[in-house]
Order: C-alpha cells, then structure tokens, then sequence
C-alpha cells in the first residue's frame, strides 16, 4: 500500500475527485510529505499548490502536528488548530495505517475554516434540538401513559383488589369511572389501565375538566375548523377526542363538565362520533373513555348537578380506590419510596426512627397519598439531622396522631405524648446550648420540673 501512495493512478484519482470538493484536503506519505493537496487548501493557506507539494507538512505549515500524529498512530478527529497565517480551523488528522500496522501515509481534512462557521453550525443544531425535545415533550404529554401498575404502591388487600380490577378491565373496551378522594392515585389507575389494555401503543389522552374554561371546553374536546370564529389556528384545531383515537382519553374531575356539555359528550359516546366545530360532517371514533372524580356522582344526579343517562354511559365499569386511612399497612412502604426518591433527587439521605413513623401512621391523611408526599418532602428539606425527629412534623400532623389514640406498635397515648415531650427537651436544650435555666424558661416550666423530666426521660445534659 506504501507504493499505492503517491503513485499516479491514486493521483489521478485525487485530482478528479478532492479537487471538486469545497472542503480543504491533503495527503501525505509516510514520511510526512505532502503528495497531494487540493485548491481549496492551498488558497486557504494562501500559497501556489505546487510549492506547497514535495514538501515536509512541516515546512508548508509550521504549525502543524500531523507528523506527531503519524508517530503515534492515532487519528485526531476535530481538533482546533492555528495555522501561521493565523486562521484557526478545526482538522482532521488520519494516519493511514496497512494490514501490518505500518503508517503508510496521512489524511488531513480542515472541516471548519473558521471557528466561527463551527460555531454557528453548533447554534443551529442546539435551537433545532432545542425545538425538537419540545415537540418530543408534547407529544410525550398528549400521548402517552406514564405510570403502570408498578408505580402504584400498596400490598394492602384493598390495593391488591384494586390492582386486579385494572387487569380485569383492561381486557376489554368498556367505559370506566374512577371513583376516590382527592389524592388516593386515580390518574395512576388511569394510566395502568390504558397500559394494561391492547390500546397501550395508542394515544393516552388526559383532559383536567376543571381546567378548561367552560367557554372553550367544547373546541378544547371536539376542536374546530379554521375560520369557524375570531381567532381561530390556521387550519383549525384537533380536539382531544380525535387525538385519542384508537386509544384512550382520560377526563379527570368529570364532574367539572356543566350540563350543556355532558349532553354533547353524551351524544359522542353514544353515537362514537365527533363533529368539530364548523365542521360540515361528523368524523368516527374509537376510543375508550376513562373518568375519574371525587366527587359524589349519584348525588349530583339527584341534585341535578349531573346528567343521569351520561352517569350510567360513563359508569359501566366502577373502580373505586380506598384512602389512605383505610390502608394504614401501605404507609411504611409509601415512605419509603418516598425517602428513596428524595436521596436520589437531591442527595440526601434520611431516616424516619420508629417513634416518628408512628406518629405518621397514626395520623388520617385528609389528602391522602398525595399529602403524606408532601409532608415527607417537606420534613427531609427542613431536617437538620439525618434521623428526622417529631420536632420536624408539622403541628397539624402531631396533634391530628394524637387524637387517633392508637400507634401501629400498640403504643399508649401516653406513650406518644411523652415520645414528643422529650424530643421537644432535647431539641430545647440544643437550641439554649444546654443551659437548663433558659431552656426550662423557653419551655415555660419551672427548673425543678426540667430537672425531675430530665430524669425521667434518661437524658444526659453537656455541661
């Protein structure tokens, strides 16, 4: 191959085909001589070719490197370079390598001229990414399901029966209704049924009803043709119904929808068609609704407040998800991957001792799964050690622990409040760095009392 290299059929080949190219080349043989080089190189350099050819890279460009990378036979790929007229340019250096592992010669290529074209190709690719992950989050949001069975926590035997129901209901088309307090986890059942089902490579479409506006809700579900009002998108808009098409569609908070709109949706599930707004004919549909509220549907249907042939439409099969202070043993399990979570979000490890977890566990959670989150969010952010003590929970937890008078050790109420009694000392006495006149004056109790609780607890004060 060594004689291949300078030779004149490879010349040849060289003039006819590097000569044409706009990007600056040259090629060297063994030694490091420069055996060809094309126009666009040697204009950029600003020296005839043929002075330039026969020559030691060397001594054509002082600046070069390309005999370093013939020595240690190791492709450069993209490195900047300052060339003696002063350009700077990102290069390529190739040494050319025979079936023996012997260098039999050089490819240079200058791929930028300028850093500064580099640099402004850079900027395209960064916005053209920049827009491409938007349009690939949108349709990621519209589209499709995040959560599955095993993002949903609980070993419970009602979390266990809820679980098997969505596998049960995912096997067929049927509309669901979703039924639970607020924060219990019904989007999450919502999106395990969709990826449980044969519809799990179709669109997930989720709609907050609450959210919309009442006055757009109906271009917001059934969208709309262009030119239909003032205002309208260019060529029209999608409602979400025909973006779920051949899926599933997620309306949350259905008992959000005011009457003149649960009629229309009605009408859609009924005949599984949809007319978009200005539209001259309706378009056919496939898709599965799933509903979710919180609300109690039978009584809105009583009250008026919902539609009673859109109730039973929409409520063929019934999900109904347990709150947390009717699963009392998930709690543990829930914190845990809450704490976990936590450390590999920030970095920070924390532990909850049984005497804290028994306070969590006795307290009801109103806000169910969503506000035991929270408040371990907010107690990890807040602690100032890494066993997190009953000082860091907030009042409401503690007292609303207290007035349930059970622990799931079987503690006394006793046992809870002195639990918290000597953590509030402790933590007393460290904020008066151990001075037991101002820590007994901070607690609003006599010195004598300090002193006789002090013993009574077991605790040992730094003098």
């Amino acid at each position: 191959m060594k004689k291949i290299i300078g030779n004149k059929e490879f010349l040849d080949f060289c003039y006819d085909v590097f000569d044409k190219l706009p990007i600056a080349v040259d090629i060297l043989d063994n030694e490091g001589k420069i055996v060809y080089m094309n126009k666009t190189f040697s204009d950029f350099l600003k020296k005839p070719r043929e002075e330039l050819i026969g020559k030691i890279v060397t001594e054509a460009n002082p600046t070069s490197k390309f005999l370093d990378t013939l020595k240690k036979k190791q492709a450069e790929i993209a490195c900047r370079h300052k060339f003696e007229n002063g350009k700077e340019a990102i290069v390529h250096r190739i040494p050319i390598i025979d079936d023996k592992g012997e260098v039999v010669g050089g490819f240079g290529m200058v791929l930028f001229e300028e850093i500064s074209k580099m640099q402004e190709l850079l900027n395209k690719f960064k916005l053209l990414d920049k827009e491409l992950k938007l349009y690939k989050n949108e349709i990621a949001r519209l589209n499709i399901a995040k959560y599955n069975l095993d993002d949903i926590i609980g070993q419970s035997q009602s979390m266990v029966k809820s679980k098997s129901k969505v596998k049960k209901f995912a096997k067929v088309n049927s509309n669901v209704l979703i039924l639970g307090e607020s924060g219990v986890g019904k989007e999450l059942f919502a999106h395990s049924i969709h990826n449980e089902s044969i519809r799990r490579d179709k669109p997930f479409i989720s709609v907050n009803c609450s959210a919309i506006p009442e006055n757009l809700m109906e271009s917001e579900f059934f969208g709309y043709e262009e030119g239909t009002f003032t205002g309208a998108k260019k060529g029209g808009n999608i409602g979400k119904f025909q973006l779920a098409h051949g899926g599933t569609i997620f309306l949350d908070e259905i008992a959000e929808t005011p009457l003149h709109m649960q009629a229309k949706l009605l009408r859609v599930l009924q005949e599984k068609e949809v007319q978009p707004i200005g539209a001259k004919s309706p378009t056919k549909l496939d898709v599965r609704v799933v509903c979710a509220t919180h609300k109690n549907l039978e009584q809105m249907v009583e009250d008026g407040k919902f539609r009673e042939d859109l109730y039973y439409r929409l409520n063929v099969l019934t999900l109904d998800i347990p709150p947390l202070r009717e699963r009392k043993e998930d709690i543990p399990q829930l914190i845990d991957t809450f704490l976990t979570a936590f450390y590999k979000e920030t970095g920070m490890y924390r532990h909850i001792p049984k005497n804290v977890f028994e306070v969590l566990v006795n307290y009801a959670w109103p806000g169910n799964v969503r506000e035991l989150r929270n408040i371990i969010e907010k107690i990890c952010v807040n602690a100032e050690e890494v066993n997190i003590s009953i000082s860091d929970l907030p009042p409401y937890i503690i007292n609303g622990s207290i007035k349930n008078r059970t622990t799931v050790s079987g503690g006394s109420l006793k046992d809870i409040l002195d639990s918290i009694e000597k953590e509030v000392i402790i933590n007393t006495l460290k904020e008066c760095n151990y001075n037991k006149s101002e820590t007994a004056k901070k607690l609003s109790i006599p010195r004598a009392s300090l002193y006789r609780k002090l013993e009574e607890y077991g605790i040992d004060v730094k003098m």
